[in-house]
Parts: C-alpha cells; sequence; structure tokens
C-alpha cells in the first residue's frame, strides 16, 4: 500500500486533519488534537503507527511476528498501546485500513463525551 493511499483514507475520518509536529519527513494525523496515525520512514520503508488497546495491539502482533512490532519509538510503559508495521510487503491492506479505523475508534473513545457527540454528530449529517 502507498503511504499517501493511507493517508487519504485516514484524512476521510470525521474531524482528522494532517499535521507535521515532528518535522516534514513524517506526517502525523490527529482528531481533536490527539494523533492517532503516524506516517514516516523507517531504515529506507515507509512505516505507520497506529493507536490501540493493549489486546489489540498483541493480537495484530500475533498475526504477523516481527513484522507488526509495539509502537518502536514509544517509552516501554507506552508500547503495548501502538503498533508500528511497514506499508508494503507481508500485511495485507484490508488489515491496515482495519488497524487505521480500530486506532481512529480508540482515540476517539478517549475523548470527552461531548467531542464524541460532536464527531459522531458530524458523521450523522453528511
Amino acid at each position: 500500500m502507498k503511504t499517501e493511499e493511507i493517508i487519504e483514507y485516514c484524512l476521510k475520518k470525521n474531524g482528522a486533519y494532517e499535521d507535521h509536529p515532528f518535522g516534514p519527513k513524517s506526517t502525523i494525523i490527529k482528531v481533536e488534537k490527539k494523533i492517532f496515525a503516524q506516517f514516516f520512514t523507517l531504515k529506507g520503508v515507509e512505516c505507520a503507527t497506529f493507536n490501540c488497546d493493549a489486546m489489540t495491539g498483541e493480537f495484530y502482533r500475533s498475526l504477523y511476528p516481527g513484522v507488526i512490532v509495539r509502537g518502536y519509538h514509544c517509552p516501554p510503559v507506552q508500547q503495548p498501546y501502538f503498533n508500528t508495521l511497514p506499508l508494503e510487503g507481508e500485511v495485507p491492506d484490508e488489515l491496515i485500513f482495519e488497524m487505521a479505523d480500530n486506532s481512529y475508534k480508540t482515540v476517539v473513545g478517549k475523548l470527552p463525551k461531548y467531542l464524541q457527540k460532536k464527531l459522531q454528530d458530524k458523521n450523522e449529517s453528511e
């Protein structure tokens, strides 16, 4: 999968926007100022990091051991809640989209209820 495709997919989510807080070499997708997708090049390979709960993160890592890994750039205490994966190779596109969806839902689910409702209402009006 091309990085641009998954970025475009993520940007279609309610309230999603692109940011570059870590410089021009990484693209960050946020909702309500919270990161839900990170895109960058690691050792010449286009990669993404997505948020998740610990159980879901472990599930994805068990499907592709050594390919989908704990968030490589996160402190150890946060690593179970992030997965990093290459965008081209073993992981099917459908699974990458699923992980992006899960990441968005995970982040939105941690927002205050009024913001969750705002995003849901925006979705229903479209």
